[in-house]
């Protein structure tokens, strides 16, 4: 069911909306400032390609200030953008019965958009 899933995704957006991430990361990564921000936009891009079966955890059960000081930076460069695109696309899927499924993973990708720091994706 996950490879359906995976499958459907790619065909109808997943490809594209990657593809613009691994862009996005490339063009961060630029500049020695953006390699930390690109590595985030690449690690949504990989979950943007199989977001079906994986899983969003955080790396470390710490608290830790670097992570909390990036994710604020993030937030205000880009990422409450980023994470409205996927709420609202996900609202989107959530009309249709058949859409829940992808509705769901676009609110976890919200997730993952709003904090990148500190997760790890399995």
């Amino acid at each position: 069911m996950k490879f359906l899933g995976n499958f459907i995704w790619l065909i109808f957006g997943g490809l594209e909306t990657a593809l613009q991430y691994f862009l996005a990361s490339l063009l961060l990564m630029v500049t020695i400032i953006g390699i930390p921000f690109g590595l985030q936009t690449l690690k949504i891009g990989m979950l943007m390609l199989w977001p079906f079966g994986s899983k969003i955890i955080n790396s470390s059960p710490s608290f830790s200030c670097l992570n909390t000081i990036m994710n604020i930076i993030w937030f205000f460069i880009g990422g409450i953008w980023i994470w409205l695109s996927h709420i609202v696309f996900g609202l989107l899927f959530f009309i249709t019965i058949i859409g829940i499924p992808f509705g769901k993973q676009h609110w976890k990708l919200a997730t993952l958009a709003l904090n990148p720091f500190g997760k790890v994706i399995l």
